[in-house]
């Protein structure tokens, strides 16, 4: 056991003595001189801004179609999903009541016209002496006053009897007193026929209400009247609703209405449609701004001639504006998403780097827009960019970047770009 350890030392010794040869070794790979990367300038682009909002589509129209009158349904003609032309008949109701109670009005008018001495209901009363009454009253006026006026000739003569005048002159004032009550009357039965006649209007309204129509082309939203039911006045039958076109309501923010404008065009997207492009153009904008939400409501048409979309669908919609701004762009490999942090890597022209955190919009093809953090004509890194951090010394090389891709910008939304690395 003794000889044994000297040589257990030995070996441990030699271990330490290894272990110490090995640091020195691994700092010289750790300081292996500048990293060599690519660089590219901080550019300026035009950028013509998109407007992005979701919203809803609603029917341009809608109503509740509803009875007028009381009544027995005793016709249905459409249900869910019919299409409809305008004055189309939805239903009827039973009209035999409605008739009956229009003969009553009619043959009520009828007599009031014949005492006035009109033939139809279109013939008015142009001078009211001429009316039958009032023809009879002047006659026996008149007769009343010639009487008394020979029986005061004869008195005077000292022919005729002082008893006879008075009873004439009786008689003239009785004439005179009736001849004016049926003037009176005659205005009265003039004003009772214009009253006649609007009761008889409506009961002819009546009666065609017991028709029910639809009031313009629509498709059937809801039947909710059936055939033999007892329906009472405002009683909801129909919905229908106009679905040709269709109104996109959106919400956009209000930082957008300088550029929201009536007569923009949009395109629409709808998620039963993926890969379809619908065309819009706004036709209002409400004047106010949702204080809860910070956003004002656009109304985009839709045409739906065929049918395609349907009210109550989601859609989203892009707004070509004509807000043109100069933006800063880099490509989008020198932006990294470090710990919650967009970064991208600047190099002097020492060769140093300095990491700077930076804010992002619009990303393009292969570029994406800085709104804060980088400027003009400064130099930042593409490549390499996961080994770099503030102090690190670089080397610059140059060379063709396989992950470069040419293609034409598109426009940018308004909305803001997407991380880097989410990418």
């Amino acid at each position: 056991m003794t000889s044994r350890l000297p040589l257990v030392f030995i070996g441990l010794l030699i271990g330490i003595l290894a272990g110490c040869e090995k640091k020195p070794v691994e700092a010289k790979k750790k300081d292996g001189g500048p990293i060599p990367v690519q660089v590219a300038p901080v550019t300026s682009r035009q950028l013509t801004r998109v407007v992005e909002s979701v919203g809803t589509l609603y029917p341009y129209d809608e109503v509740v179609v509803s009875a007028e009158i009381e009544g027995r349904i005793v016709e249905v003609n459409y249900d869910l999903g019919d299409l409809v032309k305008e004055g189309a008949v939805l239903a009827r109701v039973s009209e035999e009541e409605q008739r009956y109670i229009l003969a009553q009005n009619e043959a009520q008018l009828r007599q009031s016209l014949e005492r006035l001495g009109l033939k139809d209901e279109k013939d008015r009363v142009k001078e009211i002496n001429q009316t039958p009454e009032v023809r009879r009253a002047q006659a026996d006026l008149t007769e009343a006053e010639q009487r008394h006026n020979r029986l005061v000739a004869l008195v005077d003569q000292k022919i005729g009897a002082q008893s006879d005048l008075d009873a004439a002159s009786s008689r003239r004032l009785a004439m005179k007193a009736a001849y004016d009550a049926t003037l009176n009357q005659t205005r009265n039965l003039i004003q009772e026929v214009e009253r006649f006649k609007a009761i008889v209007e409506l009961q002819r309204k009546k009666l065609r209400d017991t028709t029910v129509r639809a009031p313009f082309a629509a498709s059937v939203k809801e039947r909710t009247v059936t055939l033999g039911a007892y329906v009472r006045p405002n009683a909801p039958l129909f919905t229908l609703v106009k679905t040709s076109p269709l109104r996109l309501r959106l919400e956009i923010p209000e930082r957008m209405a300088p550029w929201t404008k009536i007569g923009q065009m949009c395109e629409v997207y709808v998620e039963a449609f993926a890969g379809r492009t619908f065309r819009g153009r706004i036709w209002r904008v409400a004047p106010t701004v949702d204080q809860t939400k910070r956003t004002f409501v656009a109304e985009a048409l839709i045409e739906n001639q065929d049918g395609t979309l349907k009210a109550g669908s989601y859609a989203r919609a892009r707004l070509t504006t004509q807000k043109v701004d100069e933006i800063r762009v880099v490509p989008a490999r020198a932006v990294t998403y470090i710990l919650g942090t967009n970064k991208a890597f600047v190099v002097n022209d020492a060769g140093v780097v300095e990491a700077r955190d930076v804010k992002i919009g619009e990303r393009f093809d292969n570029q994406i827009e800085i709104t804060e953090g980088l400027q003009m004509g400064e130099q930042v890194a593409t490549t390499g960019v996961n080994r770099l951090d503030s102090g690190s010394k670089v080397k610059v090389v140059t060379g063709p970047d396989p992950s470069e891709k040419k293609g034409a910008p598109r426009s940018a939304s308004m909305q803001g770009g997407q991380n880097p690395a989410s990418e």
